[in-house]
């Protein structure tokens, strides 16, 4: 039977057909076409890799088909479209997930299956995508999706980095970086568009002409350019006909090589400028500890935004005249400072190439842009120095100092005689070096900015932004983040999501409060059986891998307790470490003693430069060395590093997951996801109320979940009046001999000394996120997890109440958010004949 999409209002005048799945045998036929054709194989030499690559090609081709479908319904209805620009997207890998949303999996599953081959292994041959680090790029995927599911005209841009972050090795317990060549065999999903391609320019300098009588244009001339070129990957929606765009920009040389050198024998000098062009694509994030990696990273940045916006522009003027109502078709949503660049860009463009003044070009600007903050410490909130933007992006410097000077006048006449409020709100930060501060140009050039928990949100309003609230009431609102339950449950936790959709049909999937109807079934024992051996199943194939990964034996009859994040101080896995020091000494102390079995399980990577998150990871594992080998432990207690994390490791270790450790300082982390992916999965959380807990221990009962420690405002109160973490040191008799232990080389008999940085960090350098002060707290908590854990139906139950309860927290209700307060988009739903 056919399968044909037509719009949703009817109008079939234009349709396409699925044509190689008019059939059973529709994948079948496709995949061995790829085999022959594509990967040029025959069953003498087809390699797993292959299987993988033509499955892969044969889902695209169906993609490309719909996304076509898509892209021209869009276009012939003018739809508004929202731009989501962002400098990560931490997609992990696609097959598994596309395989559900096109309903192909258990088709595609059968056919490898007559053929020899396991879905599950073939899955696992895939790399994940190294487009993206931690958390912003996870919810840039997860907002894709969920934009496609629901039909949104949408597009996302980003960068096709050549190396992602780099892949973490564990060296003798350190932390090791070695190059992450993600494409290395090649990326089925991607789509080269050689023939779209913009010029992106550096440097140079800014010439005056005057025309017209008074009039002055600008011209940045004699610049140093280089080409972006589009890379397309198709973004399926959830069982629906609606295919959106992921664009990729990649760096090249307008030149390939200079034929004089060429010519002349000098080789490397002929292809000098290639390579120079093409670094800027080269990896995710380049070291800016030093002046080279920091011009790296604005060109990165300037690359990503002059590309993107020329494409919006060029595809905007193929059907309209004029700029007056951009902003009623066009949204450009800025996933944090990252493409700050894109407001002078726009100005630059509508003002030099399109011929408009100042005051209206200013005024478009403001009513197309939007950013979404993602962090309350000053460090994270880019600067750029002067000196850098006027070697790079001197017509940008310009125009900022132009809206800077625009908005100081408004300020000066709205406080006369307040050089404070005005220092406070500038672009240009004045000090030893004036730069340029990204988070001021957002908030100024965009119409509305959003935080993404309600917490997070009411600290930039009160403290980081207070004074742009009062100078634009309103503009700052609250967008809490969320996951999408397509890969977070059905795709990553597939017997789980088959007890729900048995119970309570399939709506959750679309729908994620649908799920509140698993409260139904908390006093049903098999409910709570099969619950109950889906999660010792899953912690069964964790406990495998945990093995071939590491070598290390762990009972999936333990508590799991599991922290995996990025490191960094202020999400505090030094508290857990702390944490389960002391539990070992407890043990030691007392081994006759009543103990829960617990596997306390880390992942995360620190940032190479990042010198104390990488000795807490050394820590870790050393720890673990003594604690697992220790026959007085009598395996009560097991302590894991898990290397490499990624989205794809994250999908084994959440479903298999007791408890969720969240634990950062309270009022320093923005949201964090990663909770509600754990409590969807039926685990339970131990934290502070920080991030989007608040809303968590809302919408679960904190008396579902372990909350201890001190409360955001409690934290400034602390700090305010002289915090003193020797206080608590010398009060305490555990916190100090576990905090000695740092010194005395409890951890590193080998290496004496490498842990009195961390022993320093507590003692002398005042503790700035406060772990001492709720050590104790934790501990507390940590005891009545042990106390629930022994009684299996209580704790059964509350696991069932936080799955049931975290339907707040789908990307889906975020993106609807967005689009109904911010972009002002409507969906555009294709359906299926």
């Amino acid at each position: 039977m056919k399968e044909a999409i037509t719009a949703t209002n009817g109008d079939a005048s234009i349709f396409f057909t699925d044509k190689a799945d008019e059939t059973a045998n529709g994948i079948t036929n496709r995949f061995l076409n790829h085999l022959e054709y594509s990967l040029i194989k025959d069953t003498n030499t087809v390699q797993e890799w292959d299987v993988f690559y033509a499955l892969a090609l044969s889902l695209r081709d169906r993609l490309i088909e719909r996304w076509l479908r898509t892209q021209h319904e869009y276009r012939k209805r003018d739809v508004k479209k929202v731009y989501y620009l962002s400098m990560e997207y931490l997609i992990g890998r696609l097959l598994a997930n596309s395989l559900i949303n096109l309903d192909l999996y258990n088709e595609s599953y059968y056919m490898l299956k007559e053929m020899g081959y396991a879905m599950e292994s073939i899955a696992e041959l895939e790399p994940d995508m190294g487009l993206g680090n931690g958390g912003l790029g996870r919810l840039a995927a997860c907002f894709m999706e969920s934009l496609a599911t629901q039909a949104y005209p949408s597009y996302g841009y980003g960068i096709r980095y050549e190396f992602g972050i780099f892949q973490q090795k564990i060296v003798k317990g350190y932390q090791t970086e070695v190059p992450d060549h993600w494409r290395k065999d090649g990326c089925p999903w991607e789509i080269k568009r050689p023939q779209i391609n913009y010029r992106v320019r550096f440097g140079g300098e800014v010439v005056q002409q005057q025309q017209n009588g008074d009039d002055v244009i600008y011209k940045w001339v004699n610049t140093a350019d280089i080409l972006a070129v589009a890379w397309d990957i198709p973004i399926p929606g959830y069982k629906v006909a609606n295919v959106n765009n992921l664009r990729l920009w990649e760096a090249t040389a307008t030149d390939e090589f200079d034929f004089e050198y060429f010519n002349s024998g000098d080789y490397v000098k002929a292809v000098e400028q290639k390579n120079i062009s093409e670094n800027i694509s080269k990896v995710l994030y380049p070291n800016d500890n030093m002046h080279l990696g920091k011009v790296l990273r604005l060109k990165q940045e300037y690359f990503f935004v002059s590309a993107t916006l020329q494409d919006i522009i060029y595809n905007w003027k193929q059907d309209h005249d004029g700029f007056k109502n951009l902003s009623e078709k066009v949204a450009i949503q800025l996933n944090d400072t990252h493409p700050a660049l894109a407001i002078p860009e726009l100005m630059r463009i509508l003002i030099d190439i399109e011929r408009m003044d100042f005051d209206s070009a200013w005024g478009i600007t403001k009513q197309v842009f939007s950013y979404t903050n993602h962090t309350v410490l000053p460090e994270a909130l880019e600067r750029w120095g002067i000196n850098l933007f006027e070697e790079l992006l001197p017509r940008h410097l310009m125009l900022i100092y132009q809206i800077n000077d625009l908005i100081m006048k408004e300020v000066a006449e709205r406080y006369p005689g307040d050089i404070m409020k005005m220092r406070k709100v500038s672009i240009i930060e004045e000090g030893l070096e004036k730069s340029v501060r990204m988070a001021q140009l957002c908030l100024h050039g965009s119409h509305t900015v959003n935080g993404v928990a309600e917490l997070h949100t009411k600290i930039l309003k009160e403290k980081v932004f207070a004074d742009f609230e009062e100078l634009y009431p309103g503009k700052i609102q609250n967008k809490t983040n969320g996951i999408t339950p397509r890969l977070w449950l059905l795709t990553c936790n597939p017997l789980l999501a088959s007890l729900i959709t048995e119970h309570i049909g399939d709506a959750w999937t679309n729908n994620l409060k649908e799920l509140r109807k698993l409260e139904g079934f908390l006093e049903d024992q098999e409910f709570k059986d099969s619950f109950y051996e889906i999660k010792n199943i899953n912690k069964k194939a964790l406990a495998k891998h945990i093995y071939r990964s590491t070598g290390i034996k762990v009972d999936a009859g333990h508590l799991f307790d599991v922290q995996i994040k990025r490191l960094h101080e202020y999400k505090r896995q030094l508290l857990n470490v702390m944490a389960t020091i002391a539990r070992y000494y407890a043990i030691k102390d007392n081994p006759d003693g009543d103990y829960i079995p617990r596997t306390v399980i880390f992942a995360g990577k620190a940032a190479p430069g990042y010198f104390l998150a990488k000795r807490i990871i050394k820590l870790i594992n050393n720890l673990g060395d003594i604690v697992n080998k220790d026959p007085d432990i009598k395996d009560r207690l097991k302590v894991v590093f898990l290397p490499n994390y990624s989205v794809s490791l994250a999908e084994k270790i959440i479903p298999a997951a007791d408890l969720s450790v969240q634990i950062s300082t309270a009022g320093y982390e923005a949201s964090g996801t990663g909770n509600m992916k754990f409590a969807l999965n039926g685990a339970l959380t131990i934290g502070t109320l920080d991030g989007a807990n608040v809303e968590m221990a809302e919408e679960i009962g904190e008396e579902n979940m372990f909350i201890f420690g001190l409360r955001s405002e409690e934290v400034t109160a602390l700090k305010a009046s002289g915090y003193d973490p020797r206080r608590y040191y010398e009060a305490n008799p555990m916190l100090k001999r576990v905090v000695d232990s740092f010194i005395n080389d409890a951890w590193c008999k080998d290496e004496p000394g490498i842990f009195a940085p961390i022993y320093k960090s507590l003692m002398e350098d005042g503790d700035t996120y406060l772990t001492m002060a709720d050590f104790n707290a934790f501990l507390e908590a940590s005891a009545e997890v042990d106390a629930l854990y022994k009684d299996k139906d209580a704790w059964v139950k509350r696991a069932i109440i936080n799955t049931a309860r975290i339907g707040k927290f789908s990307s889906d209700r975020a993106i609807m958010e967005y689009a109904r307060d911010i972009w002002n988009i409507q969906p555009l739903q294709l359906g299926f004949e």
